[in-house]
Formats: C-alpha cells, structure tokens, sequence
C-alpha cells in the first residue's frame, strides 16, 4: 500500500526538526566562535558594561531575600550532578552563609564518579576554586575550574597518572564535554557575580548528588577508586556545613528559582 504523500513529506519534517534539535548546540557554539571572529575580543571592562546591569538588576532581589549584600564577600557555588542544579550561596563580611538561589544545568557529560584522565568526559567531583574568568569564551562566558588541583595530582602521581586533563569550566550554551553547561542568561549571572565578588573569593563544590544526609557502602565507592570514598567523605562533609536549601527537582530541564 502506497504511503499518502502528506504522510511522507510530515514524516521528512519530522526528522528535520529533530536533526535541527540535535544540532541545535553545536550551531549555536559554532555562531558565538563567528561573532568573536567578526567582532574582536572583549576586555573584562567590555563584559562589565555588556551584562552587569542586567545581571545586578536579577540577582540583587534574590540577594536581599536571603538577607546577603550584593555584590557579597564570598560565594559557594554547589553543583549535584545527579540533580543537575548548581545552588549558589553567599555571605557577607560577616562570613554568614545562606542560599541565595539555584539554576539547572543544561548540560553535564558523564556519570557519578570523580574525574581522573584527560577524555574520559567527566564532571570532577570534589572541593575546587574559580582560578580565572573568560570574556572571551566560545561557549558565551566562562568561569574556569581549578582541576586538576592539588589533591587531584596527588593522588594521580601516587598511581602512575600523567594525562589528567583539564579546562573545566562552568560557562554558557548547552553543550557539555566535562564541564557545567548552564545556557547564556545563566552564565552571565554567574560571571558577572564573580567578577563583582572576586573570584579568588568563589568557592566550587562539584558532587555526584545530593549526599549531604545519605550513607553510603565503602566497598561500593571503592569499586569507582580506591580513594574515592575519602573523597565523597569530604564532598559530604563539605555540603552539611552549608545552609538549607529548598527541595531539588531532578532532571537536566530543572526550574530556576523564581
């Protein structure tokens, strides 16, 4: 039996709107690679002036709901890969820490389990600094993660590890090879927020889930690496030191805080 031509032609588009959803990341990198190349780079000061407004205008109501100045002194920024939400908590001078609001992750390759070669593709897991601000990023903006770090190469030196990888960064866009992917507004928010803080005074908290009140079986963390449940230990550690968060709604597609 012939297939009716309007079923042919609803089942082409179809299949090219999923193959535009699909490639609908990497256009939208490949169109912020041209915009850098048509327009220049853009200076610390350039992004300043572009996005702080804006931004300040967001996130100063969220700030005053949690009774923390804006910009504040420190930031902890809390990323669950499990739940992929990134929370963000703040203090000021007083060094009082609350939850000042969360965003979604929009993209975020690989699964539980710390990072430990260069190309395995995954999120790290652990305690972790900002160490540089990118205005020039070809995902938007971006805000570079300081693994490997000093714990990490120890431990890859005590097991014969050279290639750890590197450039991890929490930026802009949808699209994810190790890093936190959390679309442009997002990423604006959070530059924008560690330039006004300093972000030597930022703070990375990179777990597998929210494992602040759960237990977990030694044998089992063992299996991802020998020193893996130190480490899960002290991601654990870390996350009951801070303030109540709300409730978490799993899944990459997450709602920001209001």
């Amino acid at each position: 039996m012939a297939v009716p031509f309007g079923l042919k032609l609803l089942g082409a588009g179809a299949l090219v709107g999923a193959a535009i959803w699909h490639a609908w990341p990497y256009l939208d990198v490949a169109r912020a690679q041209a915009k850098l190349k048509v327009y220049g780079p853009k200076t610390m000061a350039d992004r300043l002036a572009q996005f702080g407004p804006a931004v300040d205008a967001r996130l100063a109501p969220h700030f005053e709901r949690a009774g923390v100045p804006y910009p504040p002194a420190t930031v902890v920024l809390a990323g669950y890969k499990r739940e992929r939400v990134l929370d963000v908590f703040a203090a000021g001078e007083d060094g009082n820490l609350a939850w000042v609001r969360r965003y979604p992750i929009l993209a975020a390759s690989g699964g539980p389990g710390p990072k430990l070669r260069q190309g395995d593709y995954q999120v790290p897991e652990g305690l972790y600094r900002i160490e540089l601000l990118n205005p020039n990023s070809k995902f938007h903006l971006s805000l570079r993660v300081n693994y490997p770090n000093a714990a990490d190469r120890r431990r890859a030196e005590a097991e014969g590890r050279t290639k750890l990888g590197g450039d991890i960064m929490i930026h802009g866009k949808a699209l994810s090879a190790g890093c936190l992917a959390m679309g442009d507004p997002a990423a604006e928010d959070l530059f924008i927020l560690a330039a006004r803080t300093g972000h030597e005074n930022l703070e990375v908290i990179l777990a597998p889930s929210d494992i602040a009140r759960a237990t977990a079986d030694p044998a089992q963390l063992q299996r991802v690496t020998p020193w893996y449940p130190e480490r899960w230990t002290a991601i654990q550690q870390r996350l009951r030191a801070l303030p109540p968060a709300p409730p978490m709604l799993t899944g990459p597609r997450a709602a920001a805080t209001p």
